[in-house]
C-alpha cells in the first residue's frame, strides 16, 4: 500500500484541522504562581534538545519533588545536573542550539506543564546551594530563560493508562542486565550486570 505523506502545513492542517481559542491562546512567556507550585510539586521532567543540525535528543530528569527546578523569577528557572554516564547528550547540543523544551510531570497526574525557551549551561552559582541533595550541589545547571509555558491535557495519559499499576508489565522485555548482555557485552556475566544495574548500586552514586 503506498503511503500519502503530508508534506505541507496546509496539509496537515487539513488532516487536523485548527486549535480551539482556548488552546490556541493559553501560552504565556512567564510563570504564574500555579506554574511555580506545579514545578514544585514535580520530581520528573524530560528534556528535549536539538543539535546545530536538528539531530534531536530527549533525556529524562529526576530528584525530589521541590528539589528539581529552581525558579530563579518569573521567566528563569535552572535544573540540577547530578552524577550520570557523562555522554551529556543534551548538554552538548545546548552548546550548539540553545532551544530546549522541557515536560514536568507529576505521578498520577494526566495533565502535565511544558516550558519552551533558551538555553545555557552553568559550572556554579549562588543558588547551587539551593539545589543541594543530600548535601551535595549539583555538577552544573541548566538555566532556562522561558520564551513559553503552558498546561497540557491528559488524553495521552488517558489513553496509555500509565498511572495505572493493573496495566504496569515491568517484565514484559528482559531486564536490564539481560539486555546489556546481549547488546552491549564487555566480559561482565548476566548476574554481575545485575548487580551493577540493581536499585542498591544506583542508589549508592546518585548525588
Amino acid at each position: 500500500m503506498a503511503w500519502t505523506e503530508i508534506t505541507t502545513v496546509d496539509q496537515l492542517i487539513e488532516v487536523i484541522g485548527t486549535a480551539g481559542e482556548r488552546a490556541a491562546n493559553k501560552v504565556r512567556d512567564h510563570l504564574l504562581d500555579v506554574d511555580r507550585r506545579w514545578l514544585t510539586a514535580s520530581p520528573f521532567c524530560v528534556l528535549a534538545t536539538a543539535d546545530g543540525e536538528g539531530r534531536c535528543d530527549a533525556s529524562p530528569k529526576g530528584d525530589p519533588a521541590g528539589q528539581l527546578v529552581h525558579v530563579l523569577d518569573d521567566r528563569t528557572i535552572a535544573i540540577a545536573e547530578r552524577p550520570g554516564n557523562r555522554r551529556v547528550d543534551g548538554y552538548r547540543n545546548v552548546l550548539a542550539n540553545p532551544h530546549v523544551g522541557l515536560h514536568f510531570m507529576i505521578p498520577g497526574r494526566g495533565d502535565t506543564l511544558r516550558v519552551n525557551g533558551r538555553a545555557r549551561l552553568v559550572s556554579d552559582a549562588d543558588f547551587f546551594d539551593d539545589l543541594a541533595v543530600k548535601g551535595h550541589r549539583p555538577v552544573l545547571a541548566l538555566v532556562v530563560d522561558i520564551e513559553e509555558v503552558f498546561f497540557h491535557c491528559s488524553k495521552a495519559f488517558l489513553r496509555s493508562d500509565l498511572w495505572k499499576p493493573e496495566t504496569w508489565d515491568p517484565e514484559a522485555v528482559e531486564r536490564r542486565a539481560v539486555i546489556a548482555h546481549e547488546i552491549e557485552p564487555d566480559g561482565r556475566t548476566v548476574e554481575q550486570f545485575d548487580e551493577y544495574y540493581s536499585e542498591a548500586s544506583y542508589r549508592q552514586g546518585l548525588y
